[in-house]
């Protein structure tokens, strides 16, 4: 079943290409593969010996730590690359450094150690390796962490894994990474063999390790202090749904934009420790910022809780699910479930002619809906109230299949399109654009991923 509040579309601005993705992807891509390149010369240049395993050995570690660094870079939370590619993009591209890591430090280990396997083995080598060798013992102590981090975090484990212990065991990765570096600092005949590559290596860890700091520590912290967040009102907005306002100081100067989310910490003794990671709900006015949270668990049922005058710790701006990325004059808005928050902020900022399609089961589910039809008579925008259980069919099929978002906006070519829901509704929308041939340029569906 589908519902229409429709007014008089109003002129749309040209529309034009902004670079800025791919303008970091090609800044990444550079900078590792120009490392990559850099790393291979330092190798060559430090002397190659005949023993070939040992030669790949060595190889496969010097890339194994490049990958560590750049590692640290992806989940250093850094604005300008947030901003461009989105947390999910940026842990998409964690997990696979991940893996790369993973494959790489078990060739370094199983090169060397056959490398340099006498009589007794490889096995033996490597233990008696690390009895002799200053260095060795924290390599394979940095290794052991590393294998388990990367089966806990196939896919088969984390689905069988509680996300907080997943989360802990991760965090061992950083103590990994310290050893790795001191056993490199040790043993490491690439990283002494010439001050060019003592200089390069000490600069590449600083700022990988600069970039964590600043990303994940100096910022946030830096942000609080001047902005001071308090919790300014909390107004239910259905029986199982509340939106809290925040204030603070120079809020115009945050920067944050319209579909964005922050990490919110709510400085009470008993939540003091949880991040709820919440979308903006409303775009940025420089007076206020608001959340808008359903009671699926107990840290978003709580917050109807929270008092007036509450301090708030809260981490942000991130996400790239943001007009900036607007590539033609007119937009489609999609949201389902909770997934309105940033669409109804986005409404509010975005330009050109805009259609909502708002896709919930059931009429009175719809959060915010007042809200959203206000800002669509404002805007002479379409909204759509898509409802029905996931199993109904209209006369153009499937309520999110192509047939039927063809007939609802039928101009979807033309438009940008901004995803926000629940994962399967996200998916049926962009598999049902890509049947209709719409440019994977065009459509914008951020998950709202975190890289630890």
């Amino acid at each position: 079943m589908t519902t229409t509040l429709q007014q008089t579309a109003r002129p749309a601005p040209a529309g034009r290409a902004t670079p800025h993705k791919v303008l970091a992807k090609a800044g990444l891509y550079v900078f590792l593969l120009a490392n990559a390149a850099f790393v291979t010369y330092l190798f060559n240049a430090a002397g190659v010996g005949s023993n070939k395993l040992i030669n790949f050995g060595r190889l496969t570690g010097l890339y194994g730590a490049l990958a560590m660094a750049f590692q640290l870079l992806l989940v250093a939370r850094l604005p300008w690359l947030d901003r461009r590619l989105g947390m999910d993009k940026l842990t998409s591209w964690h997990r696979w450094v991940g893996f790369t890591i993973f494959w790489m430090l078990i060739g370094h280990l199983t090169f060397i150690a056959f490398g340099n396997a006498g009589s007794d083995g490889p096995i033996a080598e490597v233990l008696r390796q690390a009895t002799e060798l200053e260095g060795i013992l924290r390599a394979l102590v940095a290794w052991a962490i590393i294998m388990i981090v990367g089966v806990v975090s196939a896919r088969f484990a984390r689905r069988r894994m509680a996300y907080e212990t997943w989360h802990f065991i991760h965090l061992y990765t950083y103590i990994a990474i310290f050893l790795a570096f001191t056993h490199q600092v040790a043993v490491g005949s690439t990283f002494r063999k010439s001050e060019l590559a003592t200089a390069y290596w000490w600069g590449l860890w600083a700022f990988a390790l600069g970039a964590v700091f600043v990303g994940r520590v100096a910022l946030p912290f830096w942000r609080n202090w001047r902005h001071q967040f308090r919790v300014a009102a909390v107004v239910p907005e259905a029986h199982n749904v509340v939106s809290v306002y925040i204030e603070g100081k120079d809020l115009d100067q945050l920067g944050a934009k319209a579909g964005q989310f922050f990490l919110w910490r709510f400085l009470t003794k008993d939540r003091w420790w949880q991040a709820n990671p919440f979308s903006l709900s409303a775009a940025p006015n420089g007076k206020y910022l608001r959340l808008t949270a359903k009671a699926l668990g107990t840290g978003s049922a709580d917050i109807r809780n929270i008092k007036v005058g509450t301090r708030v710790f809260a981490e942000g701006p991130y996400g790239a699910f943001t007009t900036m990325h607007q590539t033609r004059p007119n937009a489609l808005l999609v949201a389902g479930g909770v997934g309105v928050t940033p669409i109804r902020a986005l409404l509010e900022e975005i330009k050109g002619h805009v259609v909502v399609l708002y896709r919930v089961s059931d009429p009175r589910e719809a959060v915010l809906l007042r809200e959203i039809e206000g800002l669509v008579r404002a805007k002479g925008a379409v909204l759509r109230l898509v409802t029905g259980s996931s199993k109904t069919i209209t006369a153009n099929g499937p309520l999110l299949g192509p047939n039927n978002i063809a007939a609802l906006v039928p101009d979807v070519e033309e438009r940008d399109i901004f995803i926000c829901g629940p994962n399967g509704m996200t998916d049926a929308v962009v598999r049902s654009l890509d049947e209709l041939g719409v440019p994977g340029k065009q459509v914008h569906a951020e998950r709202f991923a975190l890289a630890n």
